[in-house]
């Protein structure tokens, strides 16, 4: 008789696969994106993105208590702005009073305990749709004026409640100059979670959607990355955590596990996963035709990530998700 190695040992039953298993998920693991919109009692519903809605504050403020109390610890809010108060220098970006800013207050008013991340980036208040600002002779991204204007959106953010602050511009520098300005307001202690490498990809489209952001002219591939590399990542992940940052993010996720663990394993920084709108619209289109099981590859997606080296995901599933997990 072969005395041969019987991996299947450890997969016999339920409880030792629980016990031998190598990667955890849970509900802590979780942030959930948000939209916000202004008026009262209004859920609308994003036709690219089946079972999210953008939300006026009321309802907002609603869903997170929701989340909060599936044991959900964090939302990241992003907002959709009218486009009568876009222009091209994102003024509304910081205004304090804007709806941004007060979405902030009354969630951080009603649930104080949950974490609020924001989005750093001009692309929702730009009347050219773009992260940064717009030279309007040549179409250039102008790196260092938008710094500036981020800055002012990271101290009224933070003034407002912000926990987490989510510079996703792609700018150069962009980390540094953000947590200078917080210091000096004496708001060192909220942090940022920088979007190390957001690569220039066409998964963003339901998101786009959402917030009416898509780029009025050009795209977005002079300061998102080349989907091509890796090794760039490393690189803007090694700046970014030189220049403060408390957390790195690779966005998309799904396509770019490989990117995930080459950070784990080059960073003790958290690292956070984006499942973006187009990742999640696919598995959603693909379980209302009867494709595939919607919950099974929700759940076997967000293993991947945590099994790739993620500290964390954000994700529009976080509701189905806590609820699954909390069964």
């Amino acid at each position: 008789m072969l005395n041969i190695s019987r991996p299947r040992r450890n997969r016999k039953s339920d409880a030792i696969r629980r016990l031998v298993r190598e990667t955890h998920l849970g509900v802590n693991d979780l942030i959930a994106p948000l939209f916000v919109r202004e008026g009262v009692s209004l859920r609308e519903p994003i036709k690219t993105m089946p079972g999210v809605c953008r939300l006026s504050i009321d309802e907002l403020v609603k869903e997170c208590r929701e989340l909060f109390l599936l044991g959900v610890p964090c939302v990241a809010l992003f907002p959709a702005i009218e486009d009568k108060l876009k222009d091209q220098k994102a003024s509304e970006a910081y205004n304090p009073n804007g709806l941004y800013q007060r979405a902030i207050r009354e969630v951080k008013n009603a649930l104080p305990e949950l974490m609020i991340m924001t989005d750093v980036a001009l692309d929702p208040y730009s009347s050219d749709g773009h992260d940064g600002l717009v030279d309007p002779k040549t179409g250039e991204i102008l790196n260092d004026p938008t710094l500036e204007v981020l800055a002012k959106m990271a101290i009224v953010q933070s003034r407002a409640g912000a926990d987490i602050l989510g510079p996703s511009d792609m700018m150069d520098g962009r980390v540094g100059f953000i947590r200078d300005a917080l210091d000096e307001e004496n708001l060192m202690n909220v942090a940022i979670m920088s979007y190390a490498a957001k690569y220039a990809s066409s998964f963003y489209g339901p998101f786009r959607d959402a917030l009416n952001s898509a780029p009025k002219s050009g795209d977005k591939k002079t300061y998102q990355m080349d989907y091509a590399n890796v090794r760039e990542a490393l690189r803007e992940a090694y700046l970014d955590e030189s220049e403060g940052a408390d957390i790195l993010m690779v966005k998309p996720g799904l396509p770019y596990l490989d990117v995930i663990k080459t950070l784990r394993d080059n960073t003790t920084l958290p690292i956070a996963a984006y499942n973006v709108s187009g990742e999640y619209a696919m598995v959603k289109a693909a379980s209302e035709r009867g494709m595939i099981d919607g919950d099974k590859a929700m759940i076997e997606m967000l293993w991947a990530f945590k099994r790739a080296g993620s500290d964390m995901i954000l994700t529009y599933f976080a509701k189905e998700a806590a609820i699954l997990l909390n069964e």
